[in-house]
């Protein structure tokens, strides 16, 4: 049964906002161990960014079956996204807001992280595989939650709702700019803009993972809300986009409008509707949150409930990096056509095989291994640095 909400706030629909413990000095933080749900969700969004990449699937979502598979474009990238804000929160405290030393150490051992993920993607960009790579994005928006980390979950959903509406005019304004002054291509601009994953909007999605990473998320009552407010945002994202296509004319992109291909008067207004998959629109923004969402609470239910049956997606989306570099290299070094349905599922198949066989002989992922051990060596040192140094008494 779902649980009412308070109307007018976009975001107050997903996860409960419960009272969040604040860690006093000295008060040791939750250690973050791994959760099957969320790990089954990874999974899922390694999965659906493979068919965006491999599977030949249609542009998006319409009536017809045939094109129902276009439901990876945009949508799972977005899932991975909202993942990452699960991640700084389990990897702050969880549902206990870091204070003091535990403070330090949770910002330093994410701007490592951050720092060897922008570093491997920029690595596989290098590859030129004509895969667009999230990494880097990825990276940015670990920087970009370090402000947010002692935020309660009501908070972080608030921030979230002014950002979803705010960032998409704001980046249309300067992506303008940028192409007034020649910047378009720029890496800031790239980055933050103008890219696949423009990490100005897709700020929203970190501050949404981390207020759903910050709630109890083995409560049933927080997984309800979690589905009923999912569910919601869905409706009223890809609703309301829909209509605005009837009401603004098609989504339009800012080159259109450059190139005089949208009305002087419409431009701003057709720029910014629809809910298509990468349009940075506010309806997009909603749509997929919400689709976020409710694949989050359906994989923590489902985990719980077949936890044998779904180890080996948990195994995948325990080592979701490791996988998701994988399947960027492959296109590079095997010989092969790497386009259709046919080769999603056998991209799956060998992952899934691959990350069982490693989670049961080895355990971790390699580089998963990697980010973990150097951030908390790192967050270690940091600390100890801030320790006052003990000083030998002179004798007297």
């Amino acid at each position: 049964m779902c649980l009412p909400s308070r109307p007018g706030v976009a975001t107050a629909t997903p996860p409960s906002a419960p009272v969040v413990r604040r860690a006093p000095e000295g008060r040791a933080v939750p250690r973050a161990g791994r959760v099957a749900g969320l790990d089954v969700a990874r999974a899922l969004a390694v999965f659906g960014m493979l068919g965006a990449h491999f599977g030949g699937v249609p542009a998006d979502v319409g009536a017809a079956p045939s094109s129902w598979l276009g439901a990876v474009n945009g949508r799972s990238s977005i899932l991975f996204a909202v993942l990452a804000g699960v991640s700084v929160a389990l990897l702050t405290g969880r549902t206990v807001v870091p204070a003091g030393e535990h403070l330090h150490r949770g910002r330093v051992r994410l701007l490592v992280r951050a720092a060897w993920v922008f570093g491997i993607g920029i690595a596989l960009a290098a590859l030129d595989t004509g895969i667009d790579v999230i990494l880097a994005v990825y990276a940015v928006l670990f920087v970009l939650a370090l402000p947010f980390l002692r935020w309660s979950p009501r908070r972080l959903l608030l921030a979230a709702a002014v950002l979803a509406i705010l960032t998409p005019p704001a980046a249309l304004l300067l992506t303008l700019g940028a192409q007034a002054t020649g910047l378009e291509q720029s890496p800031v601009a790239q980055l933050m803009l103008d890219g696949p994953y423009p990490g100005l909007i897709w700020w929203t999605f970190i501050l949404i993972g981390m207020a759903v990473g910050r709630s109890e998320l083995g409560s049933p009552r927080v997984r309800a809300r979690l589905l009923c407010g999912g569910a919601a945002l869905t409706v009223l994202g890809y609703g309301a986009g829909w209509l605005s296509t009837r009401l603004w004319g098609a989504a339009a992109s800012t080159q259109a409008w450059v190139d005089g291909e949208t009305g002087p008067r419409s431009w701003s207004l057709a720029w910014l509707s629809g809910a298509a998959p990468h349009s940075g629109t506010t309806f997009e923004i909603l749509g997929s949150v919400g689709v976020a969402l409710v694949v989050i609470a359906g994989s923590l239910v489902l985990a719980d409930r077949l936890s044998r049956a779904t180890f080996p997606l948990a195994a995948v989306g325990a080592m979701a990096l490791t996988a998701y570099t994988a399947h960027v290299i492959a296109p590079a070094v095997l010989d092969w056509d790497f386009d259709g349905v046919a080769t999603w599922l056998a991209f799956m198949a060998v992952i899934v095989v691959a990350a069982t066989a490693w989670r049961i002989l080895v355990g971790q992922g390699p580089l998963e291994r990697l980010l973990s051990s150097s951030s908390r060596r790192a967050a270690a040192l940091a600390v100890r640095r801030l320790e006052p140094r003990s000083r030998p008494r002179r004798p007297s």
